[in-house]
């Protein structure tokens, strides 16, 4: 069984936690985690490019020349495909979809494989009860001082929506924050360091987050407001917020 440090939330050290064996002691799978991660980055994708097909371009609007007799190859149009200037075939339409389907069975398997390898490398760490009376990024800076990954890419998992925390981490660049049910193979392998809440440790792997209230004592919000307020922009967070509306 696995066992990596924990920190309480002022930096101190408060020994090591024993992780489960079934999400973070698997051998990774590394084909499957590639497979994942390209769908990921597939489903991503925009489809920006656009040609104009010969019925697009301008101009072609009469045969140029004549069927017979000319010597020359039989033309239609000078916008046709192989005219220079001409229509392009089978080119981007902007409308493809580049998504990938992948098996839910897969994507935990990519996931276990993920946090396994942070596992593995001493890459992972478990931090207790973050809780921030008042935003403070200093207070968040020296947390991961204290924790030894100050200026890596930090993943950073939550086990519910705290504002607090959110605006105390924002404003560090390397901190990438997620709730517990957002948590990705991709955003995992894209970080040096995953740092996880204590509260979240029984919940990855279940697709839930806790219920735990944001420290203002307000209800949770929807996603879009949170992903608003992570933004720093409160103004969309009022504006996304529906308060007789399901969470997202």
């Amino acid at each position: 069984m696995p066992s990596v440090d924990k920190y309480a939330a002022d930096g101190s050290s408060s020994g090591t936690v024993d992780l489960d064996d079934a999400l973070f002691g698997i051998e990774p799978n590394v084909g499957v985690m590639h497979q994942v991660v390209t769908a990921q980055l597939a489903a991503g994708r925009r489809a920006t490019s656009k040609v104009k097909t010969r019925g697009e371009v301008r101009g072609g609007g009469r045969k140029p020349w004549r069927q017979k007799g000319t010597g020359r190859a039989r033309q239609g149009s000078i916008r046709a495909v192989q005219w220079s200037g001409g229509g392009v075939a089978h080119g981007p339409t902007g409308v493809e979809n580049y998504t990938k389907r992948v098996n839910k069975k897969l994507k935990r398997l990519a996931l276990r494989s993920a946090l396994s390898d942070r596992t593995a490398t001493g890459d992972l760490r478990v931090v207790d009860g973050l809780d921030f009376d008042v935003p403070s990024t200093k207070g968040a800076a020296a947390l991961l001082d204290a924790m030894g990954v100050a200026g890596r890419k930090v993943l950073l998992v939550l086990a519910g929506f705290d504002a607090n925390v959110i605006k105390s981490f924002r404003n560090l660049p390397p901190v990438h924050i997620l709730t517990v049910d957002q948590l990705n193979t991709y955003d995992v392998l894209a970080s040096d360091v995953v740092v996880i809440e204590s509260d979240a440790l029984e919940l990855i792997g279940t697709g839930r987050r806790s219920d735990l209230a944001p420290a203002t004592g307000a209800e949770t919000p929807d996603m879009a407001e949170a992903e608003a307020i992570a933004a720093g922009d409160a103004g969309a967070a009022t504006r996304t917020s529906d308060p007789e509306g399901d969470e997202a």
